[in-house]
């Protein structure tokens, strides 16, 4: 169940101490107050996700505390604990906005069941206003990017995207798969955002970039003297990571001994630093990426079969630019705007042969590699717009087969002379108005005046 902070509203001392005793074993943390005075004083003061709020106090009564931390924080969820002759103000309550009511004398396992209501409509909630946001765009922005730069137009990265949204709110660990340059630290960092995490820090590390005594101080840390030129104590990521996310990039690199103490951590939650004794706790929620196929190494005996069902309760299987072709035009929107502000140069798009190039090209390096190709592009161009030969790889063969080349220019010349009639008959329309002939062709003005001077037409 979900550890809830909890405050016990109740004027009976004893009554009070019981019911906070009861509800710290079951490993919750609970705050009290012995009248309604104190409990609103404690409302403004700390965190509540639930009151037990008893309905007869001396003073402000129930249901003049209920509307007074309503008032405070209407997403506390407050259970009136009343009299089995008070039920009829009980439900007045429920009217005003409590959740429920239990009545004395309170029966542990009646009480078990609603604070587990109460948890698992909290955990709903979370998950609804991700998704909420998600749809009305305010944590996505517009036309498919996210926060944190995922660009996308695909049905598929939609759908993984509102994945990440979904496990956000929960402290399951996630494995991200997909090829190198796909974008799986952007999707933890999505993740993370999106949790109740976000305003603790999200650390990466990449295991495959250090070798094996190096990566386990950075991970877990060390004690002086714990290696030659260990001059002073060194805290790890997981410390630093606290309350937060940490992010471990190609976890299928990692040796034997470090998956030991990843697991240990996974499962207990523990470690000890590198040439220390002391047990160390830490609050982390552990989200890892691989290139890597790692059913099939652990199948090889190079990665330990535990660890990787620890890993892998939730899986993302992010897939490579080549089969999502139809996010490419708005990456290359976006990584011409990002680049060209960088560069402080006009550029303001690509012409039809450069974005056909792009388009047919496989990205074996996935977005990273168009992004690093467009940013040269931005960077070479001599004029607003990038052209075929701006490109690096313009004498390379198209990803066409050499039999189908023929027939692709035909095809491209076909929707020329194509494009080139409905040009020349939108300008007719409209009277050798540019403005309104885009707007017959739905493309823009600057877009128009490219394609007239492609064609040698008349541009007024």
């Amino acid at each position: 169940m979900k550890t809830l902070n909890i405050l016990v509203v109740e004027d009976g001392r004893s009554q009070r101490e019981m019911l906070r005793d009861f509800l710290r074993k079951e490993g919750h943390v609970v705050g009290e107050a012995e009248d309604g005075e104190r409990a609103i004083r404690s409302v403004r003061e700390g965190h509540y996700d639930l009151i037990l709020l008893d309905y007869r106090m001396p003073g402000m009564d129930g249901m003049q505390v209920l509307r007074a931390v309503k008032g405070i924080n209407p997403e506390i969820d407050i259970v009136i604990v009343t009299a089995e002759g008070s039920i009829d103000m009980a439900v007045e309550a429920m009217k005003a906005g409590a959740f429920d009511y239990i009545t004395k004398p309170v029966e542990f396992d009646e009480l078990l069941l609603l604070v587990a209501r109460v948890a698992e409509r909290r955990t709903l909630r979370k998950e609804n206003e991700i998704l909420r946001g998600v749809f009305r765009g305010e944590l996505f922005g517009d036309k498919g990017v996210t926060t944190d730069r995922i660009v996308y137009r695909s049905d598929r990265m939609s759908s993984l995207i509102n994945m990440a949204g979904r496990v956000a709110a929960s402290r399951a660990t996630v494995l991200l798969q997909g090829e190198s340059g796909t974008g799986k630290e952007l999707f933890a960092r999505l993740i993370h955002q999106l949790s109740p995490r976000s305003a603790k820090p999200i650390i990466a590390v990449n295991c495959g970039a250090l070798h094996e005594n190096l990566l386990e101080s950075e991970l877990f840390g060390h004690e002086k003297g714990a290696f030659t030129g260990a001059t002073a104590r060194r805290i790890g990521r997981f410390e630093e990571a606290d309350g937060g996310t940490l992010f471990l990039d190609e976890i299928g690199e990692l040796s034997a001994p470090v998956q030991v103490k990843l697991l240990r951590f996974l499962q207990e939650h523990e470690f000890q630093r590198l040439g220390g004794n002391q047990t160390l706790s830490t609050d982390v929620r552990v989200i890892s990426a691989t290139n890597r196929d790692l059913e099939q190494r652990v199948k090889e005996g190079a990665f330990r079969e535990d660890l990787f069902y620890r890993l892998n309760v939730v899986m993302i299987s992010i897939p490579p630019l080549r089969e999502r072709k139809e996010d490419i035009p708005a990456l290359i929107d976006y990584f011409v705007k990002r680049y060209a502000d960088e560069n402080e140069k006009r550029i303001k798009g690509l012409s039809s042969e450069a974005q056909d190039v792009l388009l047919k090209y496989d990205y074996p390096g996935n977005v990273r590699e168009l992004e690093n190709i467009i940013e040269r592009a931005v960077v070479v161009a001599r004029e607003e717009m990038i052209f075929e030969e701006d490109l690096p790889f313009r004498n390379r063969p198209a990803t066409v087969p050499e039999s189908r080349q023929g027939e692709e220019g035909m095809l491209r010349g076909s929707v020329e002379e194509l494009e080139k009639r409905l040009i020349v008959e939108a300008m007719e329309k409209a009277g050798d108005h540019q403005s309104r002939a885009a707007d017959l062709l739905g493309i823009s003005e600057r877009m128009l005046r490219y394609k007239l001077k492609k064609y040698g037409l008349k541009a007024s």
